[in-house]
C-alpha cells in the first residue's frame, strides 16, 4: 500500500500557526520517516490554514518554507504543497475535482497549458506569480458519487445515484475520461468508505461493497498503462 501522508489542517492563518504547524509537520516527518509505505508529504490540503495563498505572499512564503523545512529532512519524497489547487512551490500539482461528467471532465483536461492558467474548479491551479515547471499532474480527488439512502444527513458531491448499477455507470464514465487524458500521472477515485456523513466511498462505514467490486477492479485494473 502507498501512502500519502497530509498534515491536519489549520482553520486560517495566524502568526502562531506558524510556529505551531512548523513543529507539528517536523514531528510527522521524524515519526514516519521510516515506514517505507509512504510516498508523499502533504502539509496543506485545499488552502486550509492559509486561504489567501492564492495572492497573499506572506501566506506563500509560509507554504513555500514548509515545502524546504520537510526537503532539509527527507530529501527521498514526493511533496505536495498544497494539494488541490493554488499550488506553489511544489513536487505534484494536485487537483480536487468532483465534475461528474465525463465529458466535462475530459474538455476540461484536454489542454494542460490552458488548464494550468486557469482554474479547475473555481480555484486557480497555481497561485499568483508561480511559473508552472513541468511537475506532474494528477487528479488527486475526483468522483464523489453517494448512493441514496433514505437519509437527509448524508451527503456526496452531487445527486445520490439510485443503486449500485448506476454508481458502476458513473464510474465507469469518469475512468474513460480520465483515461484518456495523456499528461495525468495519477489519479485518485474519493473515496474508498464513508466516513461520518460523507457517503461517497466504494464501501460503507463498516466496509461493505455498495457495488460489485470484481467489476470495479476490472474497470481499474484493465486501464493500466
Amino acid at each position: 500500500m502507498l501512502v500519502w501522508e497530509e498534515m491536519p489542517s489549520a482553520y486560517e492563518f495566524w502568526d502562531g500557526g506558524v510556529r505551531e504547524i512548523a513543529d507539528t509537520c517536523l514531528e510527522m516527518v521524524e515519526r514516519d520517516y521510516n515506514h517505507p509505505c509512504i510516498i508523499t508529504w502533504v502539509p496543506f490540503n485545499e488552502s486550509w490554514g492559509i486561504r489567501d495563498v492564492l495572492w497573499d505572499r506572506r501566506q506563500q512564503a509560509f507554504a513555500e518554507s514548509m515545502y524546504h523545512l520537510i526537503r532539509s529532512v527527507d530529501d527521498t519524497r514526493l511533496i505536495s504543497t498544497n494539494d488541490g489547487w493554488e499550488a506553489v512551490r511544489t513536487d505534484i500539482i494536485g487537483i480536487h475535482d468532483y465534475e461528474n461528467r465525463g465529458s466535462v471532465l475530459a474538455e476540461k483536461y484536454a489542454d494542460r497549458e490552458r488548464l494550468i492558467k486557469m482554474n479547475a474548479v473555481d480555484k486557480m491551479v497555481l497561485s499568483r506569480g508561480m511559473e508552472y515547471g513541468g511537475e506532474p499532474v494528477l487528479l488527486s480527488e475526483f468522483g464523489g458519487f453517494a448512493m441514496e439512502d433514505g437519509s437527509e444527513v448524508s451527503w456526496g458531491y452531487h445527486e445520490k445515484l439510485k443503486g449500485p448499477e448506476k454508481l458502476l455507470e458513473k464510474i465507469e464514465e469518469l475512468l474513460e475520461a480520465v483515461d484518456h487524458i495523456p499528461y495525468l500521472f495519477g489519479w485518485c477515485y474519493t473515496q474508498l468508505t464513508d466516513v461520518e456523513q460523507e457517503t461517497n466511498g466504494l464501501l460503507s462505514a463498516d466496509r461493505k461493497p455498495k457495488a460489485d467490486m470484481d467489476r470495479i477492479r476490472e474497470m481499474i485494473t484493465g486501464r493500466q498503462r
